[in-house]
């Protein structure tokens, strides 16, 4: 599988060529188009009820589609719902932690994981949950805004707002806890904070969708008057 990132920072995509017969697995809805030369098979990716705790835990649709090259491959694009950037991590039998809402598409060889005992310690007033991505192939994530990369050293102590999280390697350790200041004051309620402590790489949103919707959901138009 090959990938091509077009248009970032703001309106990323991401191309994929499929080799003859690969598949690649899709979170749904982030297809925008393909070549005559794919096929699309969707089901409930893992069995039933691993579906249904990624959908109702882990922010991803319950049906994942899975896109298959013919015996010339194939291409497709992808892109995520909000605007912003994609980034593509190569997984040699390693371990990536993607916020829910970021997983975009996965090669195979990958495995999509809700039931990892630390996803639990994310839940919280901005409903935040952790995907466990495990194995080998190409795993591509997006962002609402753009990605930035933070490196940590061993003993490397780095505080991020949960709402701003895309992933983090699996060398980080973390601790997640609530956080008293200015989102308690325009939100009516406490904000959660993970501190990440190295070694390991980190990435992180520019912009935040729950900081986003609190702006707006106040300036939309009161239909009950």
């Amino acid at each position: 599988m090959k990938t091509e990132i077009l248009y970032q920072p703001s309106y990323s995509v991401t191309r994929v060529t499929l080799d003859p017969h690969e598949q690649v697995r899709v979170e749904g809805g982030a297809m925008i188009s393909m070549d005559p030369h794919i096929s699309v098979e969707t089901n409930a990716s893992g069995g039933f009820l691993r579906s249904i705790k990624r959908a109702a835990f882990g922010g991803e649709s319950f049906f994942m589609t899975t896109f298959a090259g013919d015996e010339t491959g194939g291409e497709l694009m992808l892109a995520p719902s909000l605007p912003g950037d994609m980034a593509v991590f190569e997984l040699n039998n390693h371990e990536l932690k993607v916020q829910s809402g970021s997983f975009v598409a996965a090669a195979m060889g990958i495995e999509v994981d809700t039931q990892w005992g630390g996803a639990r310690t994310f839940f919280g007033g901005e409903g935040l949950f952790m995907l466990r991505c495990v194995g080998t192939g190409s795993l591509i994530v997006s962002s609402y805004g753009a990605i930035h990369h933070v490196p940590l050293a061993a003993g490397q102590t780095y505080t991020v707002d949960t709402g701003h999280l895309v992933a983090f390697t699996q060398t980080i350790g973390f601790n997640v806890r609530r956080i008293a200041g200015w989102k308690s004051t325009l939100f009516s309620g406490e904000g959660l904070v993970v501190d990440l402590t190295g070694p390991g790489d980190a990435y992180i949103q520019t912009r935040s969708q729950d900081a986003f919707l609190s702006w707006l959901i106040p300036q939309l138009p009161d239909r009950s008057n």
